[in-house]
């Protein structure tokens, strides 16, 4: 099993609080923004000694920041209960370029879908925001499905490319008799304006949700209604029983799902940082196709007796026989955390999405090889796949990577001093 290292630091200062979120761009390799308790945000490039621009936004601390994909110039930050979107070119104002202030309390995590249509805030009352950025309004509150703190709130990136594959199935079941380039443009057409407008659609672009609450929520935002539920909170036989298991409530920290151009070799998955030191390692589109045909087989059961709008497949980490096979833990028995793992992410370096790395509250970041499990199959054992585990000597609050071959972690613990490990 790896042993504990300790490795020497690159520090980054430019904090004069706890340093809470940092995010790293993937247009510009070696650019990383960090934001803290003191109201700030630090821009950092890795080439340079000394930090390049403090934005000093005067106001509460910052809980999350986000790129707009496809334009990284333009930075969403939260702050309490107000997202604000910033253009950084803007060198001589810091004066948000808009702001929003549709969640009633604290958010916790905020994300910005694909395409950048929308933005996602997750806030303390458990409710997630959709936000319309195009046309700068709300566009549906998701809630009713957490009973307590949302934390964490992810888009999933590939499920809009799945509106081409519909169109070629579509176009090989194109009626003889009609010119087929006119149905495809036809067709085309429609897909398109039910991709931009998901109300209209058939196809949910589902948004995940994890919470305080032990739940892991999925989605579909057009419709405001959640897919399924798992609850993490009930006994779950596929975690090894171990006296030294972290034994805190199996609260959902952070979820982390993959970026489009790391699928083929991540598959569409979702990594969940759970309160009791485990790391779950979920097969999304597994959960939401089990969840499909639960839903149509219990439709079938009760034949024309009416279901409960508000009815949605729950069940623990582990009953679903269709689903068991996909998950896995890297848990205590696995080389895994003894404490609650606060933050997870995908790696950007080397091969992408090949790592995931996990920071915890017993001050250690944990990089794993999970592409083995996928190489080995399910029958490999998961205390292999821990490659490195580094000492950080205070609770990880927030991790994330680089592209580039050195310098690609960055951590921010309860320090005011952002800490930048190379990993190779």
């Amino acid at each position: 099993m790896t042993t504990e290292q300790t490795m020497k630091p690159r520090r980054l200062r430019g904090h004069k609080g706890t340093v809470t979120c940092c995010i790293a761009s993937r247009d510009r390799p070696g650019v990383v923004a960090t934001s803290g308790e003191d109201g700030c945000i630090c821009w950092f490039d890795m080439r340079c000694k000394d930090v390049l621009f403090t934005m000093d936004l005067g106001k509460k601390p910052i809980s999350a920041m986000c790129f707009k994909p496809g334009n990284e110039d333009v930075l969403y930050a939260s702050s309490g209960a107000e997202v604000m979107c910033f253009d950084v070119h803007l060198a001589s104002s810091w004066k948000p370029l808009e702001s929003y202030n549709y969640n009633k309390d604290e958010i916790n995590q905020i994300a910005c879908s694909s395409k950048a249509s929308f933005l996602a805030a997750a806030d303390d009352c458990g409710d997630v925001k959709i936000i319309d950025i195009r046309q700068q309004c709300l566009y549906k509150t998701l809630r009713a499905a957490h009973t307590s703190i949302c934390s964490s709130v992810q888009f999933l990136p590939w499920r809009p490319w799945e509106a081409m594959v519909f169109l070629l199935l579509l176009l090989l079941l194109a009626p003889q008799q009609q010119s087929w380039k006119q149905w495809f443009i036809r067709r085309k057409k429609k897909v398109t304006r039910e991709a931009d407008c998901p109300q209209q659609s058939n196809h949910p672009t589902p948004v995940i949700t994890g919470g305080l609450d032990a739940k892991l929520v999925m989605w579909d935002f057009s419709k405001g209604r959640p897919h399924k539920i798992v609850d993490f909170g009930m006994p779950d036989v596929d975690v090894h029983g171990n006296e030294s298991q972290c034994f805190n409530p199996a609260f959902v920290h952070a979820i982390a799902v993959p970026e489009v151009d790391m699928l083929e070799k991540s598959s569409k998955i979702c990594v969940v940082a759970r309160g009791d030191g485990v790391v779950d390692v979920i097969d999304i589109e597994c959960e939401l196709a089990a969840a499909a045909k639960s839903r149509s087989s219990s439709q079938q059961r009760k034949g024309s007796q009416p279901r409960s709008r508000n009815s949605v497949p729950t069940e623990n980490a582990a009953t679903n026989d269709q689903s068991r096979g996909k998950r896995f833990h890297l848990d205590y028995a696995s080389g895994g955390h003894a404490a609650a793992v606060s933050c997870v992410a995908f790696s950007l370096f080397e091969e992408r999405g090949r790592f995931i790395i996990s920071g915890g509250n017993d001050a250690l970041v944990k990089v794993w090889d999970w592409s083995k499990h996928l190489d080995a199959g399910q029958s490999s054992n998961n205390s292999d796949l821990l490659k490195l585990n580094i000492n950080i000597s205070k609770k990880v609050n927030w991790l994330c990577t680089t592209p580039t071959n050195s310098e690609n972690l960055v951590v921010c613990d309860t320090s005011k001093v952002v800490k930048v490990y190379s990993i190779s």
